[in-house]
């Protein structure tokens, strides 16, 4: 007894459903197109600013000046005492990525590798802090600085920045390493590797995805942070770039033109970091999380 092929869509019905498919993703298209320009506008706005003077700018008008100058930047530049700033923050940034890479790359490897009683547990409680609100611990940071010594200080940035980061980077980092083949760990240890080398030697190189990964997004909040940095720094000689940008909008008369040129100064290093890593960022996120 021999059977019929099933009958196959009607042509009038796979093309329906096809009409059906595109215009939803034109639909969604033009969504995304809308929420990105609704995004990018006030940046865009910003970027026109800085090539503004004062008057343009109050007066408003169009988003591309009419009258560029430089002259806006320049004197935002001097005013913003920038290279003692930058130097500021660079050095909180760096000092805060070393350390949480340093850190957490022993701790994701520990958790995805290592066997030790807790081990489960003590994971979950590092992601639940994912869920705390920075700004509820803020006087208890502040009152243990001070009791450390150490408030006031650059030191005293980078600790509870690490401390900040740690939720993120160890799901990230024990995601990347939990990828990691058994099979590598047990040649490395056939060949008479200890845990040190395998983790520097083979573990590290394979992970590098993920901690470029937690490198940006440490840096980034880091370089941008203010309300930490505003209740811990009086001296203006310590000041990041954030504080030396809120000095020009304290100012009696306020120029906007130059508060656009801070901001555009400010953040055009974490936009070019954010370009040059863009690729292992996104890699990064995709291996912790298949991981």
């Amino acid at each position: 007894m021999t059977t019929s092929p099933a009958p196959s869509a009607a042509p009038g019905t796979r093309s329906a459903a096809a009409t059906r498919r595109t215009g939803a993703r034109v639909l969604i298209g033009v969504l995304l197109a809308g929420y990105a320009l609704v995004s990018l506008y006030p940046f865009l706005w910003m970027v026109s600013g800085a090539f503004k003077d004062q008057f343009e700018v109050v007066r408003g008008g169009h988003l591309i000046p009419e009258h560029p100058t430089w002259h806006t930047l320049a004197d935002t530049w001097n005013r913003l005492h920038f290279f003692d700033y930058f130097l500021n923050s660079l050095k909180v940034t760096a000092l805060t990525v070393a350390l949480t890479l340093l850190v957490y790359a022993a701790a994701g490897y520990a958790f995805a590798v290592l066997r030790f009683p807790g081990r489960a547990w003590l994971y979950r409680l590092f992601v639940a802090l994912l869920f705390v609100p920075g700004v509820t611990v803020l006087l208890p940071i502040i009152l243990l600085e001070h009791n450390l010594g150490v408030l006031g200080t650059h030191f005293g940035l980078v600790l509870p920045f690490v401390n900040g980061t740690a939720p993120l980077s160890v799901m990230l980092l024990t995601g990347a390493f939990t990828a990691v083949p058994d099979e590598l760990r047990d040649a490395a240890r056939v060949d008479g590797a200890g845990e040190i080398h395998i983790f520097t030697r083979v573990h590290l190189p394979l992970a590098r995805p993920a901690l470029i990964t937690v490198a940006l997004l440490t840096a980034i909040p880091t370089w941008n942070e203010y309300l930490l940095t505003k209740v811990s720094l009086n001296d203006e000689s310590a000041y990041t770039l954030s504080l030396g940008l809120q000095q020009l909008s304290a100012q009696n008369v306020p120029h906007y033109n130059n508060l656009m040129a801070g901001a555009l100064i400010v953040v055009i290093p974490v936009i070019l970091l954010f370009l040059a890593l863009q690729r292992y960022f996104v890699n990064g996120l995709v291996g912790a999380v298949k991981g």
